[in-house]
């Protein structure tokens, strides 16, 4: 057997069954929710990212009986968006919860389960959605105080971490920069394979509930978009040369990335400051959820030693997954980047119970020194730097 054949076998044992295994993080949170309370609990998040297989897995544990509708077919619209209790109650029948999936496609859904939830305080409801934009403008009003809200993404490193070893994750670190971290992308075998997957997701999903709860008018255009904001990934982007190439103003510009975050695309990350004389404040940097789908619209799978935009892969990466994180441990604060107009500048600053923790992100894991200026200018405040040789506590 060759390098090559052994090295597709280990991948083949290491993450054949993981979606199966996988623990989520906020799995135990939601189950607590559900078991305890009477509040709607929703969970938003990208398609294909295991929302249903989370929620299936969980009603299984709870032993309820239990309706599941996908709200992706139109036979359970006139019943679950006609504000008409008798007509939903005579689809739930006898069940004890309720779970709707990809509940942003019946029109008024937050209504009707304000009904439901006033109407049948015996019955726990889970609901999922692939749009928060869409799905929380539908919900929040009608459900205030109702509900229990937590958002999904791919598969995080700090969820691998709970099976593999640090040394299983980081003979994947390559594999997860290139193709990302979403479940089917993971279990496809071989870079024929996950390139496939995800010009599928991408082709399939990524513009799907984007395009089809907002009002935009020019498709070709968010798509031309996403590839600008990919090749400046890591990058602080001007809203004004985005328009100036896509023939549009920069407020358009700025409500169509506000479309791509709501859509679990894209996220922004302003920059920090309380000096604003010498700090730079007006530009955020964009960064893709998944690290696969980045390259996939700029239609590049290249082993790490042939790219030129390695640093700002592993930077993407690394905010993405320190992200999920930061959420999914419930680790309040914010998050930021900081640069001077001097040009000293950190990846990635956390302000959190009063303290500034300051990041430099390296592929390789040489020595890194944080800019006088961030001492200078917050002395209490701390540096790291973070490299493939020590970033799984940073995002586990």
């Amino acid at each position: 057997m060759n390098f090559a054949d052994a090295s597709a076998k280990f991948t083949l044992i290491l993450w054949t069954k993981i979606i199966a295994m996988i623990p989520r993080s906020i799995a135990d949170q939601v189950r607590n929710d559900l078991f305890q309370s009477q509040k709607v609990v929703i969970i938003y998040g990208p398609r294909q990212v295991g929302k249903t297989t989370l929620v299936r897995q969980l009603i299984r544990e709870l032993t309820l009986k239990s309706l599941e509708v996908n709200a992706d077919q139109i036979r359970y619209h006139e019943a679950f968006a006609g504000r008409d209790l008798s007509k939903m109650q005579a689809v739930i029948g006898d069940a004890q919860l309720l779970f709707l999936d990809e509940a942003q496609n019946i029109p008024d859904i937050g209504i009707n389960l304000k009904i439901l939830h006033d109407s049948l305080p015996g019955l726990k409801i889970i609901a999922t959605g692939s749009s928060s934009f869409e799905l929380a403008n539908r919900l929040q009003e009608p459900l205030t105080g109702r509900t229990w809200t937590y958002s999904l993404y791919p598969i995080a490193v700090q969820e691998l971490a709970t099976l593999h070893t640090p040394f299983e994750l980081a003979q994947q670190t390559e594999s997860f920069l290139r193709f990302g971290m979403y479940p089917d992308v993971l279990q496809a075998i071989g870079d024929e394979a996950k390139i496939r997957q995800l010009r599928e997701l991408a082709s399939a999903y990524l513009y799907k509930d984007v395009l089809q709860l907002s009002s935009i008018k020019h498709a070709d255009k968010l798509v031309r978009l996403l590839k600008l904001l990919a090749f400046q990934a890591g990058s602080p982007v001007s809203l004004h040369e985005l328009g100036k190439s896509l023939e549009m103003n920069h407020e358009t510009v700025n409500s169509y990335i506000d479309l791509l975050e709501k859509g679990f695309i894209v996220f922004r990350l302003s920059a920090f400051s309380r000096n604003l004389r010498k700090e730079v404040t007006k530009m955020s940097k964009v960064y893709f959820y998944d690290t696969g789908i980045r390259n996939s619209l700029i239609d590049n799978f290249n082993p790490l030693e042939l790219r030129h935009d390695t640093g700002a892969l592993w930077e993407n990466f690394l905010v993405a997954e320190r992200r999920k994180k930061v959420e999914y441990q419930r680790l309040f604060g914010s998050a930021y980047y900081w640069r001077t107009y001097s040009g000293a500048e950190l990846d990635y600053v956390e302000e959190r119970a009063g303290q500034l923790l300051g990041f430099e992100f390296k592929w390789k894991n040489t020595r890194a020194k944080a800019p006088a200026t961030w001492f200078e200018t917050y002395p209490q405040s701390t540096f790291e730097c973070i490299h493939r040789d020590n970033f799984l506590e940073f995002v586990g």
